[in-house]
C-alpha cells in the first residue's frame, strides 16, 4: 500500500486521474445492477441477460481500430470531456427504458454508455505509459485496476440496496449525477504533456499501426495473452446464479451485488499482496491459480454462502493478471504507437469479453448447468499458462523495471 501512496503523492496527474478514475468506474458499475435488475424484472430469459451483459463489451470492438487513431489525433482532455458528456444522457435515457417492447432501447443505450465508457478508459490507459515507465508504469497499472475493482466493489453493492429500497429509476438518476462529477473533475483537469497531433490520414495511420503490430510478434501474443482475462467477464453468469440459486434465500439485486462485491474484494485485496512478487517467470503460475479458484467456484456456485468465498479467491489473482500482462503490452510498445495499440488491445480483450458473456448465455439456454459453464472457464485459464510457457521459450520478454 506504501507504493501505491508515494507513487500518488510524487505524481500529480495520475493522482488526479485516479481520482476521475474511481468516480468514472463506480458510474459505470452503479446502473449495471439496476439494469439486471430491470431485465429479470421484465421476466426476460438467459439469452436476453447474456446479449445485454455482450453489449457491455461491444462498442469496445466495434470502435477500436478508430478510437486509436483519434487518441493519436485529439488531446486527451478534449476526448474525456466529451465521452462523459455522451455517458451523461445515456444514463439519463435508461430511465425511460419500463416495458419489454422499450427492449430495444436499452440495449442501444447500454451499447452507447459503455462504448464511451470504454473509450474512456482507453485514453486514461494510453496516457499512463507518457507520465511513467518501468515499476512505476507496473504500479500506476495495479492502482488503476485497484481503482476498479473498488468501483466495482462499491458500486455494485451500493447499487443493489439502492435498487432494493428506492427502485431501479432512483438508481439511474444517482449514476448520471455522479458523472456530473466527473464532468467538473475532467473540466479542471490539466495534462502539461507535449503530444505530437498527427495529421495523417485516417487510413494511414490505421494501417502504420497494423505493420507495426504485424512486424512485432511479441507485440500481437502479449496483446493475446491479455485478452484471456476477458474470460473473467462473469456478469451473466452472476445474474443467472442469483436467479435460478439465490432468489429463495436473497432479493435478486442484493445477491448480484454481493456476489460481485465478494469477488471485488478479492481484486482490490490481491494486487497488495502479489504486487512485490509478481515477475516473467512467476506469471505462468498466476494463470494455473486462476484455473483453480475457478474450479472452486464451479463446485460452490448452487450455494450462496459458499459462493461468495469462492468470489473471493476468483478475484484474488484475477487483477494482478490483468495489470502486469497489461504492462508488458505497454512495456514493449513504441511510444508511437501508445493509443493505437492501447485500443486495438482493448478491441480483443473486448471481443473476449463479449463472447464469453454471450457463451454464457447460450449454454445456459440450452441446459448445460452453471457449474459445468465455470469449469469451461477454468480449462482456458490452463490453457493460457501453456501458452505463456510457449511465449517465453520462443521470445526473449524484458523485465519490468
Amino acid at each position: 500500500m506504501k507504493r501505491y501512496l508515494t507513487l500518488l503523492q510524487h505524481e500529480p496527474l495520475l493522482r488526479r486521474l485516479s481520482l476521475i478514475q474511481l468516480i468514472a468506474y463506480f458510474s459505470a458499475w452503479f446502473s449495471n445492477v439496476a439494469i439486471y435488475t430491470l431485465l429479470i424484472q421484465m421476466g426476460v430469459g438467459a439469452t436476453t441477460i447474456a446479449w445485454v451483459a455482450a453489449l457491455h463489451f461491444l462498442p469496445g470492438v466495434f470502435q477500436a481500430p478508430l478510437s486509436g487513431v483519434i487518441l493519436d489525433r485529439i488531446h486527451p482532455k478534449r476526448l474525456m470531456f466529451i465521452l462523459t458528456t455522451i455517458e451523461i444522457l445515456s444514463t439519463l435515457t435508461l430511465i425511460s427504458v419500463d416495458t419489454l417492447d422499450k427492449l430495444w432501447l436499452l440495449y442501444v443505450l447500454v451499447f452507447v454508455r459503455m462504448g464511451a465508457s470504454s473509450f474512456h478508459f482507453t485514453v486514461e490507459m494510453s496516457l499512463l505509459p507518457r507520465i511513467l515507465e518501468g515499476k512505476s508504469l507496473q504500479t500506476a497499472n495495479e492502482i488503476h485496476s485497484i481503482i476498479w475493482s473498488l468501483s466495482y466493489t462499491l458500486g455494485m453493492t451500493l447499487s443493489g440496496f439502492i435498487v432494493y429500497w428506492m427502485g431501479v429509476r432512483a438508481a439511474f438518476l444517482l449514476d448520471a449525477g455522479l458523472f456530473l462529477i466527473v464532468l467538473a473533475l475532467v473540466s479542471t483537469l490539466k495534462i502539461d504533456l507535449a503530444f505530437s497531433i498527427s495529421g495523417a490520414k485516417l487510413s494511414v495511420m490505421m494501417k502504420e499501426a497494423f505493420t507495426y503490430i504485424r512486424n512485432n510478434p511479441i507485440v500481437y501474443h502479449l496483446m493475446l495473452l491479455h485478452a484471456v482475462l476477458g474470460f473473467t467477464a462473469f456478469d451473466a453468469l452472476v445474474a443467472l446464479a442469483a436467479k435460478h440459486y439465490y432468489g429463495q434465500i436473497i432479493a435478486v439485486s442484493l445477491g448480484i451485488g454481493l456476489l460481485n462485491a465478494a469477488r471485488s474484494l478479492g481484486l482490490v485485496i490481491g494486487p497488495m499482496v502479489l504486487g512485490h512478487w509478481i515477475n516473467n517467470r512467476r506469471l505462468g503460475f498466476l494463470f494455473v491459480a486462476e484455473a483453480i479458484a475457478l474450479g472452486l467456484w464451479a463446485l460452490l456456485i448452487d450455494n450462496f454462502y459458499w459462493s461468495l468465498i469462492a468470489s473471493v479467491a476468483v478475484g484474488f489473482v484475477t487483477t494482478t493478471l490483468w495489470s502486469y500482462t497489461y504492462t508488458l503490452l505497454q512495456h514493449h510498445t513504441h511510444s508511437d504507437f501508445y493509443g493505437r495499440v492501447v485500443a486495438y488491445n482493448d478491441m480483443i480483450f473486448l471481443g473476449v469479453g463479449a463472447f464469453v458473456s454471450l457463451l454464457i448465455g447460450y449454454l445456459a439456454a440450452s441446459g448445460l448447468a452453471l457449474w459445468a459453464i465455470t469449469l469451461i472457464l477454468a480449462g482456458v485459464f490452463l490453457m493460457a499458462a501453456l501458452y505463456y510457457a510457449w511465449m517465453r521459450q520462443n521470445y526473449e520478454l524484458k523485465e519490468i523495471g
